[in-house]
């Protein structure tokens, strides 16, 4: 599982000219699938995000976590994360995981995020999604399941 987590002040989500999703300060999650993910690579990557202490305490340092400061989490499937362009001009992603599959774990981490956060929205899986962000530094990690739990 990859996530490229972005610290934001505010991010919203839409389809079709429609906003479905839209958050105040807190964390814009993209995160991709692969065939090899489960439950529980989403359960610690979530406790992992959830954890992460990257938002300004009052000395400036990077000492706050999302419950800290009441943060809310914008979550957007983004397959497009397992591009594999290691050959020729044009991204191969079959990497990523089987649609059936990743958008069942893609639907789990909403739910388990709602149960970790009081404010969480989502994208469309598959959909052709828009969105627009105000990044906070700009601070931006990106996680990769595979490099955090071996």
């Amino acid at each position: 599982m990859k996530v490229v987590l972005q610290r934001v002040r505010e991010a919203a989500v839409a389809v079709d000219g429609q906003e479905i999703g839209r958050i105040g300060k807190g964390f814009l999650l993209l995160v991709g699938v692969s065939n090899e993910d489960n439950e529980q690579i989403a359960d610690r990557m979530m406790d992992k995000i959830c954890k992460l202490r990257i938002f300004e305490d009052e000395n400036g340092k990077t000492n706050l976590s999302l419950a800290d400061v009441g943060g809310e989490v914008l979550v957007i499937s983004q397959f497009t994360l397992y591009a594999d362009c290691r050959k020729g001009n044009r991204p191969s992603f079959t990497n990523a995981g089987q649609p059936d599959m990743a958008n069942a774990l893609y639907e789990y981490m909403v739910k388990g995020f709602e149960e970790r956060v009081p404010v969480v929205q989502h994208g469309s899986f598959g959909a052709d999604m828009k969105v627009s962000l105000l990044n906070d530094g700009p601070f931006t990690v990106v996680l990769d399941s595979r490099e955090l739990f071996g």
